[in-house]
């Protein structure tokens, strides 16, 4: 039978919480036989996630295929995911994560639809939700004003992205074919690689679906997780990494034919620089401020007007204000964002 969906489920050392995860796609669909869950062990050594992941492929072999590799970090097993894959589309969970059962039997109809109809689809875009451990709150994030609803569209046919409304990892489900011609360019050993598996494709696909529906509940607050705060400033050296990468995928004024599309992935560029900006700001290391300031001078040299916007616009103006008083600004305008966006 023709997978119509894979869900790639990246797993290190995840035997605590990643069998909510994968219950949430194989019972939330309704065990449906046209999906494929691809478990992606990466050289877990503390738990016993491999023995795990292979107990739900022996219930469900029709379902679920387990991988086993050496470590490579959280890119190299999306793209192992994505190497396995047999579905149509391809979908990443993270194991700590898990997926609304009604929103998910609604996106697997609509790619049954797609497919029926022989409509071509290359990226379908759903809203996720914080889901906050400290207080148990939910934060949803849909893209409303930004997406039409209900229809095949061409990016000419977006509108205007607010700063919570960027499309990250949670909200994007890609054609398999889409990711594969072209790669992805993941790094090994690399936190926040969902930036990049996040903006590189995107020029590549051509048409797309706003299904207006919760499916993505993203488990935030656990205090070793990746975006927790004083981990993204222990990982500045990573952040600044995967920027760079993404600085170079794209001359994004010459290389990206629509224009909405090219505005889109400026501002989500300019929030990435904002972020390494931030982040350094805090970081208690010595060379922080060198690396970062190394990394502007880089950008300026790549492309000049992808500097200009990302620097001299209000977002890179309001977070690289000089001197201490500019610090203490830049960070306080920070916290304000934190509060109200609730972010990590």
């Amino acid at each position: 039978m023709q997978k119509i969906i894979s869900f790639g489920i990246p797993c290190y050392n995840s035997a605590d919480y990643m069998d909510h995860c994968i219950s949430s796609i194989v019972y939330g669909s309704g065990q449906a036989e046209d999906i494929q869950v691809v478990i992606v062990d990466d050289g877990s050594t503390k738990d016993d996630t491999f023995g795990k992941a292979q107990a739900w492929q022996e219930r469900h072999p029709s379902i679920v295929k387990v991988v086993h590799q050496d470590n490579g970090g959280h890119g190299v097993a999306v793209m192992k995911g994505l190497e396995q894959a047999d579905g149509i589309y391809y979908k990443v969970v993270d194991s700590d994560d898990w997926l609304d059962a009604s929103a998910l039997r609604v996106l697997i109809d609509k790619l049954r639809e797609f497919v029926r109809m022989e409509l071509r689809v290359d990226l379908v875009v759903t809203n996720y939700v914080y889901e906050h451990v400290e207080d148990g709150k939910q934060v949803p994030v849909d893209y409303g004003f930004a997406l039409r609803k209900d229809r095949i569209m061409g990016w000419d046919k977006i509108g205007h992205f607010n700063l919570a409304q960027n499309l990250l990892m949670h909200a994007l489900t890609y054609r398999t074919d889409v990711l594969r011609d072209g790669g992805v360019p993941m790094p090994a050993h690399t936190f926040y690689v969902d930036n990049i598996y996040a903006y590189v494709p995107l020029p590549r696909c051509k048409t797309l679906y706003y299904l207006d529906v919760d499916l993505y509940r993203y488990f935030i607050g656990r205090e070793d997780q990746s975006v927790n705060e004083s981990v993204m400033v222990s990982r500045i050296d990573q952040q600044l990494r995967i920027t760079r990468i993404m600085m170079h995928a794209y001359h994004l004024y010459d290389d990206v034919e629509s224009p909405k599309l090219r505005s889109y992935m400026v501002g989500y560029f300019t929030l990435m620089m904002a972020v390494c900006s931030i982040f350094s700001k805090l970081s208690d290391k010595p060379d922080a401020m060198d690396n970062l300031n190394a990394l502007w001078e880089e950008l300026k040299e790549f492309d000049p007007r992808m500097y200009r916007r990302a620097r001299k616009g209000f977002v890179g103006i309001g977070t690289n204000l000089p001197g201490k008083g500019g610090v203490k600004t830049t960070l306080w305008i920070y916290r304000m964002a934190q509060k109200l966006f609730k972010f990590n």
